[in-house]
C-alpha cells in the first residue's frame, strides 16, 4: 500500500534509476516512487549494446533490468517516452512530457546519464553515420554489421576508446573491414596510458583491424545520402560504407544546470557536483550514475565514472541516502570489457601522469597477466587480463594504500594477499 504523503521522483530510466527504484522498495519506502524515462523502452543495461547483444549472442530481452510487470507489481509509477523539461526547486516539482505535466517531489534523483559526443565535421548527416548509446542504436548497428560482413563492407570508427574497440571487435567477427581513426598514439590512451594501450592495438591488429593513430577525421564523403569514404587530416581518404562516432560521452547536465545546481568543470570530467552522500547543492536533490561528479577520498580527487558498476552501485547508494541512511559513496571504480578472446577487468583510477610505473605480473605477450599502475610504491589501479577471481584482492590492495615491493608485485609466485598490510 502506497503512502502518498511522500513522493520520490527519479529522472532517468537507465540502470542507476531502475536500481534506485528497486532499492527504495527493498529498504521499506512506502511513499510514491515516480520514474520518468525519455526512452520508450523499459530500463535496460548498456554493456550488452556493444558486447553480447551486438554480437547476436544475447537476446534483446536479456538487456532489461526488470521484467516489464515488475514496475506495477512494486508500485513504481513508470513514465516511458517522457522528457523532463524543467525542475522548479522552489515549488519542488518537475515538469515533463509535451503537455508539461507536473510531479511534486520530496526528494529527487537525477540519473540522466550521458550522451555521445558528436563529430563536428562535414557529412555527419549522412544515413551511414552512427552512434552507440541506446538500444535503438544497437539494433540499427547490429543490422549494419551483418550487412557489412556479408558484403565485405568497410566500417570506419572515429575513436579508439572502449566503445570504438568493442564495436571494432564485433565488426570483425561479422566479417566487416574495419579502420579506426584515433588522434592519440595508442588505443585507450587516456585510460590505460601508452604501456597497456599497445596491448589492445596489437590484439586488434592481429584480428585485421587497421589503425590510423595521430590523425583526426575531417570529413565524411557521401553521395545521394550514402557514405562513400572518410577523410583524415593527414590527407588520406579511407573507404567507408558506414562510420561510427565513438569519441566519448558528455554528461547530460542541461536539466540540472537550468535548475541552478552546481556543475563540475569539463577539465575535471563535468557532471553534476554531489557530496560523498550523492547529494547535490540542493539538499533535496541527488545524482547518481554517469552524470554525477563525486569526491573520492581514496584518490584525492573528484571523479565522474561512466561505467556499468557505477550505475549499479550508485543508484542504490543514492536511494539509501535519500532515505536518510548515513553512507559515504566511495566504491573503487570498476569496469570490464570482452574483445575477441580477451576478457579484462579494471579497478582503480590512474590517468596518465598520475603514476610513475606500470608493473606487469604474468605474460603480457600471451595476454594472461595483471597490470598495476603504481606511484611511490602504492597501487592506484589494477587490470587483470584473462586472469580471473582476483578483482576483490586487487581492490583491497588499492584501498590499503600499502607500499609494496614491486618485484614481489610482479612475481606470480607471491600471493597478492600477502602484499596487503
Amino acid at each position: 500500500m502506497v503512502d502518498a504523503d511522500q513522493t520520490f521522483v527519479i529522472v532517468g530510466g537507465g540502470l542507476a534509476g531502475a536500481k534506485a527504484a528497486e532499492t527504495l522498495r527493498a529498504e521499506g519506502f512506502t511513499g510514491r516512487v515516480i520514474l520518468i524515462c525519455d526512452e520508450r523502452d523499459h530500463p535496460y543495461e548498456r554493456p550488452p549494446l556493444s558486447k553480447g547483444y551486438l554480437l547476436g549472442k544475447e537476446e534483446r530481452d536479456s538487456v532489461f533490468v526488470h521484467e516489464p510487470a515488475w514496475y506495477a507489481q512494486n508500485d513504481i509509477e513508470l513514465h516511458l517516452g517522457q522528457t523532463v523539461v524543467a525542475i522548479d526547486r522552489a515549488a519542488k516539482t518537475v515538469h515533463y512530457g509535451d503537455d508539461g505535466t507536473r510531479a511534486r517531489y520530496d526528494k529527487l534523483l537525477l540519473a540522466t546519464g550521458a550522451e555521445p559526443r558528436r563529430l563536428d565535421v562535414p557529412g555527419t548527416g549522412l544515413a551511414g553515420v552512427h552512434h552507440l548509446r541506446r538500444l535503438a542504436h544497437a539494433e540499427r548497428l547490429k543490422g549494419v554489421l551483418t550487412s557489412l560482413g556479408r558484403d565485405n563492407g568497410h566500417l570506419v570508427i572515429a575513436g579508439a576508446g572502449w566503445i570504438g574497440l568493442e564495436v571494432a571487435a564485433a565488426a570483425r567477427e561479422y566479417g566487416a573491414e574495419v579502420t579506426v581513426v584515433e588522434p592519440a598514439p595508442t588505443p585507450l590512451h587516456g585510460v590505460l596510458g601508452p604501456e597497456l594501450g599497445a596491448v589492445f592495438a596489437e590484439l586488434h591488429q592481429a584480428h585485421g583491424v587497421r589503425f590510423r593513430f595521430g590523425v583526426k577525421l575531417t570529413e565524411i564523403v557521401g553521395q545521394d545520402g550514402v557514405v562513400l569514404a572518410a577523410r583524415t587530416d593527414d590527407g588520406e581518404e579511407h573507404p567507408a560504407h558506414d562510420v561510427l562516432a565513438a569519441i566519448g560521452a558528455a554528461p547530460r547536465v542541461s536539466l540540472a544546470q537550468a535548475a541552478g545546481l552546481e556543475i563540475a568543470d569539463r577539465a575535471s570530467g563535468g557532471g553534476v557536483v554531489v557530496d560523498e552522500h550523492l547529494r547535490t547543492s540542493d539538499p533535496d536533490i541527488y545524482a547518481a550514475g554517469d552524470v554525477a561528479s563525486f569526491p573520492h577520498a581514496l584518490f584525492g580527487s573528484r571523479l565522474r565514472v561512466e561505467h556499468w558498476a557505477n550505475a549499479l552501485n550508485g543508484g542504490p547508494a543514492a536511494a539509501r541516502s535519500m532515505l536518510g541512511r548515513d553512507l559515504t559513496y566511495d566504491r573503487v571504480p570498476y569496469f570490464f570489457t570482452d574483445q575477441y578472446d580477451l576478457g579484462m577487468e579494471y579497478s582503480g583510477w590512474a590517468p596518465p601522469g598520475s603514476y610513475d610505473q606500470v608493473v606487469i605480473r604474468g605474460d603480457a605477450a600471451k595476454r594472461e597477466f595483471i597490470a598495476f599502475w603504481v606511484k611511490e610504491g602504492r597501487v592506484l589501479a589494477g587490470m587483470n587480463v584473462n586472469v580471473w577471481d582476483v578483482t576483490d584482492t586487487v581492490q583491497r590492495l588499492i584501498r590499503s594504500r600499502t607500499q609494496v615491493d614491486t618485484e614481489a608485485l610482479a612475481d606470480p609466485h607471491v600471493p597478492l594477499e600477502s602484499l596487503i598490510a
